[in-house]
């Protein structure tokens, strides 16, 4: 194993939607790598385009992400064959709702949104493609982490650590555990106010040829819009985008849509 490439992979892995831009000494403590070679690492990752100095530096010197990295993450996210497939279904979908629609997956015990349609209208929910997630906060995570397996579920709930971002946050094991049982239930999630004060969101399984739950595609924005009749043509739009990128990927030969 080249350890080069994995102290410079180690530093780029730090960034995070909480931590747009760090400093030298920053990353340094973090890592736990001496000074000299985190400043030799960076100044490589920075002449290949994979980290840029901030212009909003002033004093101590701040890195961000470079554009490599987006031009990088476009050729992976062109190359998902259900990205593709669910793409066409998803702009459709927000044609008819103009609410923000994404495409959610699992990778590993963190939720992340490879693909968004976003609405039009003036106030609505602001997310991105690569967003993580953890599993328990939000109706696409919460439907990823319903339909696993048992024992690959438990083993995920065991470990977590919640962390309340907005005031129906879901905070302990007996309330996530009833959220799941709801979920498999009526085959799909609902979450309100949980990711964001005053939103809304509405997810409903992917799955592939083998039966599987691959994704879930989740419709979002204020609440204030997801009521009554409204809510209900959501629900059913959703329902039937989610069965035709199924479909797309095999799934439903003379099945019905467990949904």
């Amino acid at each position: 194993m080249n350890q080069s490439v994995v102290k410079a992979l180690t530093l780029l892995d730090l960034f995070s939607e909480n931590d747009l831009e760090l400093t030298l000494n920053e990353l340094a403590e973090r890592s736990g790598m001496p000074k000299p070679t985190v400043y030799r690492l960076l100044s490589s990752l920075e002449y290949m385009g994979f980290l840029t100095k901030s212009k909003n530096s002033i004093h101590d010197v701040r890195y961000q992400l470079g554009i490599k990295l987006l031009e990088l993450g476009g050729l992976v996210a062109d190359g998902l064959e259900l990205r593709k497939s669910a793409l066409p279904h998803m702009q459709l979908l927000q044609s008819e709702i103009n609410e923000t629609v994404h495409l959610v997956i699992r990778d590993g015990d963190e939720a992340v949104y490879i693909e968004k349609v976003e609405s039009n209208q003036a106030v609505r929910l602001y997310t991105r493609v690569g967003r993580r997630s953890p599993l328990y906060l939000g109706s696409g995570p919460q439907l990823l982490l319903a339909y696993l397996p048992n024992s690959e579920r438990e083993e995920i709930i065991n470990k977590m650590n919640f962390h309340q971002v907005a005031e129906n946050t879901i905070m302990n094991k007996e309330d996530l555990y009833e959220k799941i049982e709801t979920i498999r239930g009526q085959g799909y999630s609902l979450s309100y106010g949980e990711q964001d004060t005053e939103t809304f969101g509405i997810s409903y399984p992917i799955y592939d040829h083998t039966d599987h739950v691959v994704a879930a595609l989740n419709v979002s924005g204020p609440a204030s819009r997801f009521q009554g009749s409204n809510r209900k043509l959501m629900k059913v739009k959703t329902k039937e985008a989610a069965t035709k990128i199924s479909n797309d990927l095999g799934y439903m030969l003379n099945r019905e849509y467990k949904a």
